[in-house]
């Protein structure tokens, strides 16, 4: 089993950049599929980003795909979302999750472990 708990967001103007935190206890998150989700009021929360940390793989959805990074550092077992160039349509809640190894990661069913989340908000 391991614990997510997010940070890093804020509020910040359109063009700038934050970069999230997922503090990853309880196991290392290089056993598992690590992704990003968010959430914006009145939205389905949707797939941002993704990784397998041993192979290098990551995913990324097209909209944010050129300005957000996903990476880790296993020697603090953290995860982060660089993201960069960032617009108002950013704006939602992001959560950190953790799911198998063998799953696509790019669907919220692939993850059986969610942070609590942290609000971006992007100011036009």
């Amino acid at each position: 089993q391991v614990q997510l708990v997010e940070s890093g967001g804020g509020l910040v103007q359109a063009g700038g950049s934050l970069r999230l935190s997922c503090a990853a206890s309880g196991r290392p998150f290089s056993r598992y599929g690590m992704g990003w989700f968010r959430q914006a009021p009145g939205k389905e929360r949707e797939f941002v980003a993704a990784m397998r940390w041993r192979s290098g793989y990551t995913v990324y959805a097209d909209s944010v795909k050129g300005r957000f990074t996903i990476s880790g550092d296993d020697a603090k077992n953290t995860v982060y979302l660089q993201m960069n160039s960032l617009r108002p349509e950013d704006t939602a809640v992001y959560y950190c999750a953790a799911g198998g190894l063998d799953r696509t990661l790019t669907s919220r069913d692939d993850y059986g472990y969610w942070g609590q989340g942290t609000q971006v908000t992007v100011s036009s």
